[in-house]
């Protein structure tokens, strides 16, 4: 999310040093534009696991709305990364994560569903229940990558608020 904001913003902020310049309402309108969106800006950047989990769930609960339930997994997690993305946040998709075993590093195939500013892990199921191995995973992972908070979300409910899991490592 880091560079996409700076790229984002970098122009208006050319704009308003520019504005800030002149004398006059628009001047002292500039500075307070200006003021707000570096603190914006600095709260984005700054954003706890909690804040981000939260925006997070907001967002599925929107796409869940919107298409509902039945789809396969890959489709959900495709439109979640979409929607991630579309609102600023640096997102990574199936992130490959090693198993190291006394020191031995071994590539099994473990897989990451989503990864959100290298702070939230979330695996994504669409299944009619979850079983109590989909809770153990996604543990293991948080576990494995050194994270903090993981959210397992399965789509597969009428209401979403039913599949959305918190999980913690050490929060």
């Amino acid at each position: 999310m880091k560079k996409c904001m700076k790229k984002r913003w970098g122009n208006l902020i050319k704009w308003l040093n520019f504005t800030q310049r002149r004398k006059g309402f628009y001047a002292k309108s500039a500075k307070i534009l200006k003021n707000f969106i570096n603190l914006l800006l600095l709260k984005l950047l700054t954003m706890t696991e909690n804040e981000i989990s939260y925006a997070i769930i907001g967002i599925a609960m929107e796409l869940h709305k919107n298409i509902g339930a039945g789809l396969l997994e890959s489709a959900y997690e495709n439109a979640l990364v979409y929607d991630l993305r579309e609102k600023g946040f640096e997102v990574k998709q199936q992130v490959a994560m090693p198993f190291v075993y006394k020191e031995v590093k071994q590539d099994i195939g473990y897989r990451i569903d989503i990864l959100v500013e290298n702070k939230v892990l979330i695996e994504i199921k669409s299944v009619e229940n979850l079983a109590p191995v989909h809770f153990s995973q996604t543990l293991t992972y948080l576990k494995l990558s050194g994270m903090k908070l993981g959210l397992l979300i399965n789509f597969n409910n009428k209401l979403l608020k039913h599949g959305i899991h918190r999980i913690v490592n050490d929060l």
